[in-house]
């Protein structure tokens, strides 16, 4: 079915199709995974042959063996394979690895620096373990923020479907996609939520379209172009995200308002371990001489920094750049690039910098705590959906 984000859904032609199985990686380069411990799995080849059974509460242990694929059983080795399957042995179990439970099976496979473990399983089941995982654990009247998330995550995740096809899997299970926590991250609403939306998804031209999503927006989302090469979509336009009395509906976030300091010393030494990533020489960063605002997008938010040192002014590029190159203290990227800068000298050096900033996330798409915001307000997934990608439409998959 599909219609404009109105919630009115006309039927697509021909009969219904299955949900794909998307590939997630779970670990990229483990030298050793743990499998097992909770049901009974059963191990077989890419060939289907039985290669160990696990019973339940039992671990073993796979391990990368130049290329190939080691098991142990009580520390000792017991079968060698290409490649490894574990299922489990009842349809209605799951599998553990590393002591999280996932529904689905695994692949696990030689990589360049160890295992590639990859969990295989139908997207309505990997969605269960995003939706909360990204939205957090959500009171009654906020069902329709985790509505907007599902069908947001969903989307993603078709679009994401055979993209890196040559690594083995489709998505990873960070931030660096969206974040997917398995059984574990599964909450009564997120399931709910899964399973009001089934199916449904955003697209444009008859394809998903790019559901980028963040934390907090801070009153104005950004335009695709303005954070992602190539991202202009007229879907991913830049809104203000405020509602009739020009109170944004992320304002209820707790990144809504943030500031991070940084004295003379921690900034040099932060810029020492940032500035190489953008190839510049870290014996240039001295003592950091003053820090100017070149350039922003029409949202707002800082596009372009001028650093300068005592011998040299290094420019800093790109919203993602900026986040990069002004690390928090915690080692995270620096929250958003809509910022102020305020700064004192001592001596023509920067003695004190401090950001006052707003949101949380590279602010494209969908703003999680604004649709927390709307759903409180009493708009549906449907309204918040066609506030944050304008013109896309909604339609039923399967």
């Amino acid at each position: 079915m599909a219609a404009a984000c109105t919630g009115v859904e006309v039927p697509r032609p021909g009969t219904e199709p299955t949900q794909p199985h998307i590939g997630i990686a779970l670990a990229v380069a483990e030298a050793a995974v743990d499998l097992g411990g909770g049901d009974a799995l059963l191990l077989t080849d890419d060939r289907g042959e039985p290669l160990l059974e696990v019973p339940a509460g039992i671990v073993a242990r796979a391990m990368a063996t130049g290329d190939r694929v080691s098991l142990r059983l009580g520390g000792v080795a017991v079968r060698v394979a290409a490649r490894v399957h574990a299922a489990p042995m009842d349809s209605g179990g799951t599998v553990r690895v590393r002591g999280r439970e996932y529904r689905g099976r695994l692949v696990i496979s030689p990589a360049t620096a160890g295992l590639l473990v990859v969990n295989l399983v139908g997207v309505e089941p990997y969605l269960a373990g995003v939706v909360s995982a990204e939205m957090g654990r959500r009171l009654p009247g906020e069902e329709a923020a985790l509505e907007a998330q599902a069908i947001a995550s969903r989307t993603f995740a078709l679009r994401a479907l055979g993209r890196r096809g040559t690594q083995g899997y489709d998505l990873v299970a960070t931030t660096a996609d969206q974040v997917y926590g398995g059984m574990a991250a599964e909450t009564p609403m997120s399931l709910a939520a899964v399973r009001a939306t089934r199916g449904r998804i955003l697209t444009w031209a008859g394809q998903p379209i790019d559901a980028f999503f963040h934390s907090t927006c801070g009153g104005r989302t950004a335009a695709g172009g303005e954070v992602f090469a190539n991202g202009d979509r007229s879907y991913l336009r830049s809104i203000a995200d405020v509602d009739r009395d020009g109170r944004a509906w992320c304002a209820i976030s707790p990144r809504f308002r943030w500031t991070e300091r940084w004295s003379g010393q921690r900034l040099r030494a932060t810029l020492r371990a940032t500035l190489p990533s953008l190839g510049i020489d870290a014996s240039q960063v001295t003592e950091v001489r003053d820090m100017v605002v070149t350039d922003q997008t029409p949202s707002g938010r800082v596009n372009g920094l001028s650093i300068r040192f005592s011998a040299t002014t290094v420019p800093v590029t790109g919203a993602p750049s900026i986040r990069q190159v002004l690390q928090a203290e915690s080692g995270q990227l620096l929250r958003s690039a809509s910022f102020r800068v305020r700064m004192s000298r001592v001596g023509g050096q920067v003695a004190d910098l401090t950001l006052e900033g707003q949101g949380s996330g590279h602010g494209v798409g969908l703003c999680q705590w604004g649709a927390i915001g709307r759903a409180r307000a009493g708009q549906t997934a449907e309204q918040i959906l066609a506030a944050y990608f304008p013109g896309a439409v909604l339609e039923r998959r399967w």
